[in-house]
Parts: C-alpha cells; sequence; structure tokens
C-alpha cells in the first residue's frame, strides 16, 4: 500500500504549526511514502476580503529545502499550495501566481461565503436557523462552482467543508442531499476541465467529502483524479485516516489514486 499526505499546512501558513522538516518527519514515522506540502495562499488578506498586495512565497521554498536536506531520500516530498477563495478577484491570483516557485500540486479550495453574507469564513458562520445554515451552503457552492470555471488548480479541496464546521464545531446534522444537481454540476466542470477531487480525511473526522458524493464523481468521470490528505496543521495528525480513505475509495469503486509531480497526475494502484 502506498501512502501519500497530499493536505498538509506548516508553520508558513497563518494557521500552521510546525516547520516542514517535523511533518516530514511525523510523516515517516507514520509510515507514509510521499508527503506534499500545501501551505495556504489566497489573494486576500488573511482574515479580511481586502486584496493583499503581495504573497511571500520567499517563505516557502527555504522550508522545503531543509525539510529535504534533513529527510534525505527516506520520503518523497513535493511542494504545493492550497489556493483558497480565489473567486474573490481571479485576475489578481493570476498575478500573485505569476512569481510562484516552481510547484508540483494546487488545490483550489473555498472557505469564505460571498458578498451576501459579507465574506464570513465558515468557521464562523453562526446561523441561527436551519433555513439560514443551508443558504449559506448554497451560497458556498456557488463559490465552488466559480472556482472550477476558473480552474487553475489540480484538485478541488474538501468539497463538503461546510459540514466540518457545521455539525461537528456548532451542533447540527446537516446533510448536502438537497445539493445534488450543485455537486453534479460542479463535477461535470471537472470532468471537463480534467481537474480531480480531493478525498479529504478531515485528520481523522467525518470524510469531506463522504462515499455519496465519490461515487457520484467516480460516476460522471471518464478518468477519475482522486487524492487524499488530512489536512494536518501539526504533525500530530499527518497521515491520520489515510489508509481508512484508501479503503473507502475502493468500496466506491475507485482503483486509483493520484499524488502529483511538476502539476501531472501520477496514478497508484489501491490495493
Amino acid at each position: 500500500m502506498y501512502l501519500a499526505d497530499y493536505h498538509t499546512h506548516s508553520r508558513v501558513s497563518p494557521d500552521g504549526k510546525d516547520s516542514m522538516t517535523v511533518l516530514a518527519e511525523a510523516a515517516l514515522e507514520a509510515g507514509l511514502q510521499e508527503l506534499c506540502f500545501t501551505d495556504h495562499m489566497e489573494p486576500i488578506a488573511w482574515g479580511t476580503t481586502d486584496l493583499r498586495d503581495r504573497y511571500d512565497w520567499s517563505l516557502l521554498e527555504p522550508e522545503f529545502r531543509a525539510a529535504q536536506e534533513a529527510l534525505g531520500d527516506r520520503i518523497a516530498l513535493r511542494l504545493g499550495i492550497e489556493l483558497g477563495d480565489a473567486c474573490w478577484s481571479f485576475p489578481h491570483t493570476e498575478m500573485l501566481l505569476e512569481s510562484a516557485p516552481p510547484l508540483d500540486f494546487v488545490i483550489g479550495s473555498v472557505h469564505m461565503l460571498s458578498e451576501r453574507f459579507q465574506g464570513v469564513d465558515l468557521y464562523f458562520f453562526e446561523p441561527e436557523t436551519e433555513e439560514e445554515a443551508y443558504a449559506g451552503i448554497a451560497d458556498y457552492l456557488g463559490q465552488v462552482k466559480k472556482m472550477a470555471e476558473w480552474g487553475k488548480f489540480d484538485v478541488l479541496g474538501h468539497l463538503t467543508l461546510p459540514l466540518r464546521y457545521l455539525n461537528e464545531n456548532r451542533g447540527w446534522q446537516l446533510s448536502m442531499d438537497r445539493f445534488h444537481s450543485e455537486i453534479a454540476d460542479v463535477f461535470a466542470v471537472l470532468s471537463r476541465k480534467g481537474i480531480g477531487l480531493e478525498l479529504n480525511t478531515n485528520r481523522g473526522g467525518l470524510f469531506l467529502p463522504d462515499g455519496k458524493w465519490l461515487r457520484l464523481y467516480r460516476d460522471m468521470t471518464a478518468d477519475p483524479i482522486v487524492t487524499l490528505g488530512t489536512d494536518a496543521h501539526s504533525a500530530a495528525f499527518v497521515g491520520r485516516a489515510i489508509r481508512e480513505g484508501q479503503e473507502l475509495l475502493r468500496a466506491c469503486g475507485f482503483t486509483q489514486f493520484c499524488t502529483f509531480r511538476n502539476r501531472e497526475p501520477v496514478r497508484h494502484n489501491l490495493v
């Protein structure tokens, strides 16, 4: 079984804790053969909806080189980013990306609701009623579709992210079932553009997305691309539930998962 964690955050991310070297050591201890660092990069300043003047790419490469030097050839290390909320300005995002170092992998993701909800981060979204919660999910999926149509990334990250915060953090018991057509529309865009889907193991919590949506993606995509990542923000969660994620993919009819090198998918059989 080839084990790879393709969604991790180091101290380069505003909400990350550990160095890339510490994360890589944790991955090796967890039995992983490959690890990709995907620190946050957004066109907006952290915690606001204001466009940032620049992104400090210089923080990534020294961290990455230090991890490579410390771990040698004991584990394959890849450099990526989680490109969040680009729909706040696609042209500005593209301008910031022009100065990026060579990247192996880019996750596209949405964390913030639209202007209708004042750009609130899902982490801070506190609906008072179930219908308001579902209105937020609908808004989120609208932003996701915008991201997918833009499409300058490799996989779509944590599709059902609102459930992490609404169910796990706030105690709701919501599902995405009423949004079947909207999610199918997103999958149709991904398939047309050759963009993959992430199975986010959510640090061992609720898988994002779950089996229902993974099966729909598989059924709608002739050549599915799926990665697995923990969304670890500290060494303690690197590799968490990656094995279980592979088991879920097999149960959903997938025969392969992907890692990436130089923005191109590398396929691995699920055994």
